[in-house]
């Protein structure tokens, strides 16, 4: 037993705590080091692509929005530019036919697509089905003001 004091296994407890403390503390600066090379990998490569996918979105987005709102002025448009009424949300215009004669026969409800998606939104197939369904009524709403107004 004298081989193995009290000192010896002292020294050798000593010891592997702190081979242990150094793994660990390795370990943690290993994890970190691999984020830090993930992250500026990602930074370089990703931020990039979605940036760039971001603008060319956004574009596409003004784009639509600036042909909604010329589209009355454009040469193929079978509606007078004068009859229309920009409503943007949730349709495009809406065409008072005759309006500008003084004379209107017909309403009409114009939603204008542009580029690759010609898909109708959720919404606009809703309102489209209500039109034709010819779920449309007028509605006269007087303000009544009391007689501090009168």
């Amino acid at each position: 037993m004298d081989f193995f004091n009290i000192q010896t296994i002292v020294f050798i407890i000593l010891f592997l705590i702190t081979g242990i403390f150094f793994l660990f503390i390795g370990r943690r600066m290993g994890l970190e080091q691999g984020r830090k090379m993930e992250n500026a990998e990602w930074e370089t490569n990703k931020l990039e692509k979605i940036v760039a996918g971001r603008i060319k979105t956004s574009r596409a987005v003004l784009g639509g929005q600036f042909s909604e709102q010329i589209a009355p002025y454009l040469p193929d448009f079978p509606y007078n530019p004068s009859d229309c009424r920009f409503m943007g949300k949730p349709i495009d215009f809406i065409v008072f036919k005759g309006m500008d004669e003084k004379n209107i026969d017909e309403v009409i409800f114009v939603e204008v697509k542009s580029g690759k998606t010609r898909a109708l939104s959720s919404q606009e197939r809703k309102l489209r089905d209500v039109i034709q369904a010819g779920k449309v009524r007028w509605v006269q709403y007087n303000v009544s003001y009391g007689k501090e107004f009168e």
